[in-house]
């Protein structure tokens, strides 16, 4: 009996590649985070030095927090992110805790009006940080398994009704920036879950009233709006923060004044390291400093969606997808607000405005997205 030819000969498999992490995203990452703490130390200087006789106060505090995070993305990096499916209803349930604790006398902590804050010791910790995260978490494990419940109005409604009891208790503080932070990201992911169009254009005209009334509702807000339209009109009072800092971007032309030679900064701005720190980017570095601060952000978040677009199934896409919305749609809104192409809100930029809770939480979402990339669909070597 004849031998088969292939008889005896072993088949090679084609071997699959190794997952490894997406390192352009890590790499971004890096940069912003360097970025941000070269910034911080430049814009803060002035207001540290005149509050606590030291330049490097905001600088030292915020490098703690920058090795935090650094850590907490590692650990996050390392972390299957499968395993956070599991964590999805007692994400939500957490922030629901927290949010209604942050509102209790005596827990809560009252800055500039609002009770955003819990004193844990020497640390001022901002619950709604956790919140964002929390409410991106539930939204992905709860759609993942019920996507197709969106073909219904009634499946719709359940996370609408999730959604406002969230945002009211976050308005109780009152946060306005946060809401339509938590309720735009929400957004995208119902979206990328295959929402109806339909039932969008039905909630979109009780939307639109619903954020003129929370804006109308309260005199601050109205005052913001109608500043905006004209911030020239009252220099010296309300539209002092945002004129300041059209001097501050249009004084920077071009090439900027050179790092640490801003001159708004100097008590002008109020808080410069906070949320109008790009203004000060702008005026140290100018025109080819904020284009590179926008391209930086925009490369993340180019990479973010690919990643998102290459995860090996639907809780990861929405996942990665609800992270990078945050990130996106703060940069976006900070850069708008400083500017004046829209009202003041207290939007801080990712990776740049003072915040070490903040930050610390950015990064663990980065290194949630790294894990993710390495698990995207795998291809044949050779391929």
């Amino acid at each position: 009996m004849a031998k088969s030819s292939a008889q005896g000969k072993r088949i090679k498999l084609p071997k699959l590649k190794k997952p490894a992490m997406d390192y352009q995203f890590l790499g971004t990452v890096i940069v912003l985070l360097a970025f941000g703490l070269i910034m911080i130390l430049s814009a803060s200087s002035p207001v540290a030095y005149a509050s606590y006789n030291d330049s490097f106060y905001y600088f030292k505090k915020q490098f703690i927090w920058a090795i935090i995070g650094s850590v907490a993305m590692l650990v996050a990096s390392n972390f299957e992110y499968t395993k956070l499916k599991k964590y999805g209803k007692l994400a939500l349930v957490v922030s629901v805790i927290l949010l209604i604790v942050v509102l209790i006398p005596g827990i809560g902590v009252v800055v500039n009006e609002a009770r955003r804050w819990i004193q844990l010791g020497p640390i001022n910790f901002q619950p709604s940080e956790v919140v964002k995260f929390g409410v991106v978490l539930f939204m992905a494990v709860s759609l993942a398994d019920n996507y197709k419940a969106l073909k219904d109005f009634s499946g719709l409604m359940v996370y609408l009704v999730i959604l406002g009891f969230i945002a009211g208790l976050i308005m109780l503080e009152p946060h306005f920036s946060c809401t339509m932070l938590i309720l735009a990201s929400a957004a995208v992911m119902l979206f990328a879950a295959g929402v109806k169009w339909t039932h969008v254009g039905l909630l979109a005209a009780p939307a639109a009233v619903g954020v003129v009334a929370l804006v109308v509702s309260a005199p601050y807000r109205l005052q913001r709006v109608t500043t905006f339209l004209d911030p020239f009109k009252d220099i010296r009072g309300e539209g002092w923060q945002i004129v300041q800092s059209l001097y501050a971007i249009g004084s920077g032309g071009i090439f900027g004044a050179g790092i640490g030679q801003s001159r708004q900064k100097y008590l002008n701005i109020p808080e410069p390291q906070n949320d109008f720190i790009f203004s000060i980017i702008c005026e140290e570095l100018g025109l080819l400093g904020a284009i590179l601060v926008i391209a930086l952000f925009a490369f993340l978040i180019y990479r973010g969606i690919k990643i998102a677009m290459e995860a090996p199934d639907l809780f990861g896409t929405l996942l990665t997808l609800g992270i990078i919305s945050l990130i996106a749609i703060q940069a976006l809104v900070n850069i708008a607000v400083v500017t004046s192409s829209m009202p003041v809100t207290g939007m801080p930029l990712p990776f740049f405005s003072y915040g070490g809770t903040a930050l610390a939480i950015t990064m663990a979402e980065m290194g949630v997205v790294l894990n993710v990339s390495k698990h995207k669909k795998k291809a044949l070597e050779g391929k």
